[in-house]
């Protein structure tokens, strides 16, 4: 019996991103080695991908990691976990100037700029961050050689600017999945927000679903059957008149998180007009405070989030790698206004 547990990729960052399977195995089951029966039951993965994830630990055998020449046995439970294939629609390699941190023959870092769609997808088939980095990473490939495909294994918000790790190749692929998927990677995104968080520090345990009046929109829900369980750290780093800078260290990574645990909190993201924060929530009824407010919305026009930080495991070389970023400077400009700022 196999039970598929794929979430919409719009709307599960986490889930996204990995192909879910739960399989029991048959009363009358033979004994027959793991990865050759996950070849059997999962017809689209290769046996190299699935060797690849029961050696990373994305395939679980009753709740328990271990080896491709486990003998499955009847009623044995297999949990797979494995990143999403390729979807079936042909990618154009684009020649798109990209702000790249870091990189080697495994992995790059890649420092997103707002308005930058991740992938492609329904209204956005080119001009993606995966089309740019499909020329980048296959600039000099000799003839004949096949395409590397890079490998996604998180993303942010097209209007959210920031750090992404892409994987090049399959192995360093499994092993950067395996650690998004065990919330080991240290993520630090900085938030103006409005208002003034009580306590100034603090952690949002709330579970998060799809909106169901607005498809596009995450929101907060007591439904433990319909929530997904996500947690936010913050921290006030700066207070302003009528609004704060924020840092938020992700524990989950569900989509539209901080935007959505935010405006729970009474703090929607400056700008950010999906959740509210594209007017003057804080402040005087003036007209010349009004002013300021719009001429602030002008020079930022999208939610003021930045990933700031990204740290994580070398995928081959097992070393800790840690990478940080400045704030863009449509960020900072309106930052630097709200400092200067006099009621």
């Amino acid at each position: 019996m196999i039970e598929e547990d794929q979430t919409d990729i719009s709307q599960d960052e986490e889930n996204s991103l990995f192909e879910h399977y739960r399989i029991i195995a048959d009363p009358g089951q033979a004994l027959m080695r793991l990865d050759k029966f996950l070849s059997v039951r999962l017809p689209n993965a290769s046996r190299t991908k699935i060797q690849l994830g029961i050696e990373t630990g994305l395939v679980l055998v009753n709740g328990k990691a271990t080896k491709s020449n486990y003998q499955i046995k009847p009623r044995d439970e297999v949990s797979v976990s494995l990143p999403h294939p390729p979807r079936n629609v042909e990618i154009i390699p684009q020649d798109i100037p990209l702000s790249i941190v870091y990189e080697d023959d495994y992995l790059l870092i890649v420092n997103k700029s707002p308005g930058m769609v991740v992938h492609p997808a329904y209204g956005n088939w080119d001009g993606t961050l995966i089309n740019a980095l499909l020329f980048h990473i296959n600039i000099g490939l000799p003839e004949g050689k096949e395409a590397l495909r890079p490998g996604l294994v998180h993303r942010i918000d097209k209007d959210t600017s920031g750090l992404l790790v892409i994987a090049k190749e399959e192995i360093s692929m499994m092993k950067l999945a395996k650690q998004f998927f065990d919330h080991t990677v240290e993520r630090t995104y900085y938030a103006l927000v409005w208002g003034a968080p009580q306590p100034p520090t603090g952690t949002i345990r709330q579970r998060l679903t799809r909106s169901p009046k607005d498809r596009r929109i995450t929101e907060v829900t007591q439904n433990e059957e319909m929530g997904k369980h996500a947690i936010t750290h913050y921290k006030t780093l700066e207070q302003f008149s009528y609004t704060s800078l924020l840092q938020c260290n992700l524990e989950t990574g569900r989509t539209h998180q901080i935007r959505a645990h935010l405006k729970w909190l009474g703090h929607a993201l400056f700008a950010d007009e999906m959740y509210g924060g594209k007017a003057a929530l804080k402040g005087p009824s003036f007209s010349k405070y009004k002013a300021f407010v719009e001429n602030c919305f002008s020079l930022c026009p999208r939610q003021a989030l930045h990933a700031k930080s990204l740290g994580f495991v070398h995928p081959i070389s097992g070393k800790w790698m840690q990478f940080d970023s400045e704030l863009p400077a449509d960020m900072q400009s309106v930052i630097d206004k709200w400092r200067k700022y006099e009621p």
